[in-house]
């Protein structure tokens, strides 16, 4: 509640933040209302005790000292004031295993831009910074809205077996911070949201929210947090973004474009300090193994990096107007006056660039292969949730910070489970169905597999070739199914278009997606033979036909024209018409 700094004792909460430079906590969340809150409220002090440390009602005291009035003992007048079940039950000898019970009442969520925003919010006039704020409280507050509303699940009935949607939403205090943990501090806008494990049940009870399920969709409401920052800040400011490689073969991450990357490298000096240690540790694994880490291995030492690196808070105390002067000039310590000036300017710049090559075009079809491929390779089996995270990524590669249509994510993972996807087991899981991606020519699916399982690359890099060589084959299915019928025109599901948009065929229709005149395989593919054939020649057909016309013309001329003088297109003018790319993926 006071960032990175150290309250005295005595200092009342509200001094405390304002000489810690951070501005005081506010309530979000649709559950306001059921305690007597509003959107925006500060965060007290007696409010974050009673909430967030006790599980009882905001406003406890003077609703116990009403009852109290009104002739409760004191026992029932407390009983009032909490929400749900009292934290004393899980430290009641009756209540099994009582001694490895913790009364646990909340969950911090951190929402964190991308690094460039980070250096564009330091560097920047007030007037950016201000947008730049105001640009994370939207996408904080939008991604908050969907936690509670399409994800929180409420406990229901004995032993919380069953669950529930919760019936007005999250009750979640949000905290501000401007700087990271650095040796040396750096800039690093990122909010706390501490969201509170109380929620009304549907008949208006009290329980608890199932931490499961929200922790099951933590990378989905980080990938849809992120583009709907994107978003704003390309409304705002006109911004661009562009993919960056972190990591060799591994997943790009979206920055503002035309930000200079040596500023990346001065501002991400914790990285730096994390991948040192990691290095030394990845090396004892190798020496006491005799092998390099696996994924999980290397999550594992990565995670030990970070925490053998992580310094202990600070104890001096910096406004942000003080923090904003030592970063500028440390920044132009590091790459100089000019560059830093004209960050502004460099990103409309790039902007302008980046939108006169990309365009932001969503093939529906193409986007939920895409999504099936990285998945089903970065997984083998996976649920919904999964297939949300990576539709949402794919968005925001394709669409540079474009709006995108409402519910896209959901009919994009819909196109995935309806077409690409079998089941796995007796649970949710499912995984990609390759005779779907392939419905016709079954030896074309071993050109996924060594993709797959090719060790010599790193998982993502095998992903994209795998969803590469799924797009190609979507695009080669298209290619003849023109060419059989010139009455089919060309269509590309475009941003905001309808589902009815070109499909892979299937032999097979999942159960209650109507039922289809059933057709021989075999003479399907054979007429299609034909028709290619025949189209072939009459393409060859045509072609020397317009050859002995133009002979014969040439015949009938009394003498050559002299050639013409070349002609070069100006920049940026097509020679021929052809098709704008739209987007690729990095």
């Amino acid at each position: 509640m006071v960032g990175d700094g150290h309250r005295s004792a005595g200092t009342p909460l509200r001094a405390a933040q304002d000489e810690a430079g951070v501005p005081p906590g506010v309530w979000k969340g649709g559950g306001l209302a059921a305690v007597g809150l509003t959107d925006g409220d500060v965060v007290s002090e007696r409010q974050a005790e009673l909430l967030l440390g006790k599980g009882r009602h905001p406003d406890a005291d003077r609703i116990e000292r009403e009852r109290l009035e009104a002739g409760d003992d004191p026992a029932k007048a407390r009983r009032a004031t909490v929400l749900g079940r009292p934290i004393e039950h899980n430290r009641s000898e009756k209540t099994e295993k009582a001694k490895e019970r913790t009364p646990w009442l909340g969950m911090d969520l951190t929402f964190r831009p991308p690094p460039t925003a980070h250096i564009a919010w330091a560097l920047m006039d007030d007037k950016r910074r201000l947008v730049l704020e105001s640009c994370q409280d939207t996408a904080v507050g939008k991604t908050l809205k969907w936690l509670g509303e399409s994800v929180a699940q409420i406990r229901w009935k004995a032993g919380g077996t069953q669950r529930a949607p919760v019936k007005d939403g999250l009750i979640v205090a949000v905290f501000r911070h401007y700087e990271s943990r650095a040796a040396e501090s750096k800039p690093l806008l990122h909010d706390h949201a501490v969201v509170s494990i109380r929620a009304r049940r549907p008949d208006g009870t009290w329980g608890n929210v199932s931490a499961d399920s929200l922790l099951a969709h933590i990378v989905a409401a980080d990938t849809l947090y992120l583009l709907y920052f994107m978003e704003e800040v390309s409304a705002r400011l006109g911004w661009a973004w562009e993919p960056r490689e972190v990591t060799p073969g591994g997943r790009p991450v979206m920055e503002i474009a035309g930000i200079d990357q040596r500023l990346i490298g001065w501002q991400s000096t914790r990285r730096q300090q994390i991948e040192e240690a990691l290095s030394v540790l990845t090396a004892e694994y190798v020496e006491e193994h005799g092998h390099e880490p696996g994924e999980r291995a290397a999550y594992g030492l990565a995670c030990r990096a970070a925490d053998r690196t992580r310094p202990p808070k600070r104890k001096e105390l910096r406004s942000l107007s003080e923090l904003r002067q030592r970063w500028r000039e440390s920044a132009i310590a590091a790459v100089g006056a000019d560059v830093v000036d004209r960050l502004a300017q460099r990103a409309r710049a790039a902007a302008a660039a980046v939108w006169a090559r990309v365009r932001p075009v969503v093939d529906i079809v193409l986007a939920a292969v895409d999504t099936v491929a990285v998945v089903y390779v970065m997984r083998g089996a996976f649920k919904r949730h999964h297939l949300l995270a990576e539709a949402r990524r794919y968005l925001s590669y394709v669409l540079r910070g474009r709006p995108h249509e409402p519910g896209l994510d959901e009919r994009i993972v819909q196109t995935v489970l309806d077409d690409f996807t079998r089941p796995v087991g007796r649970g949710l899981a499912v995984t990609a169905d390759l005779r779907a991606l392939y419905p016709r020519d079954t030896d074309d699916q071993a050109v996924v597999r060594p993709l797959t399982r090719n060790r010599m690359l790193p998982l993502y890099a095998r992903a994209r070739r795998a969803a590469g060589a799924l797009s190609a084959r979507v695009h080669a299915v298209r290619r003849s199914e023109r060419l059989g019928s010139r009455a089919r025109p060309h269509t590309v599901a475009v941003y905001g278009a309808s589902r009815s948009g070109p499909r892979l065929s299937r032999t097979d229709r999942k159960a209650g997606r109507g039922q289809e005149q059933e057709t021989d395989v075999a003479a399907l593919e054979q007429t299609r033979s034909t028709i290619e054939a025949v189209a072939l020649m009459a393409v060859s057909l045509q072609d020397g036909v317009r050859e002995r016309d133009v002979a014969h013309r040439l015949r009938q001329r009394p003498a050559p024209a002299p050639p013409a003088p070349s002609h070069t297109p100006p920049p940026g003018v097509q020679p021929s018409p052809g098709r704008t790319p739209s987007g690729g993926l990095a």
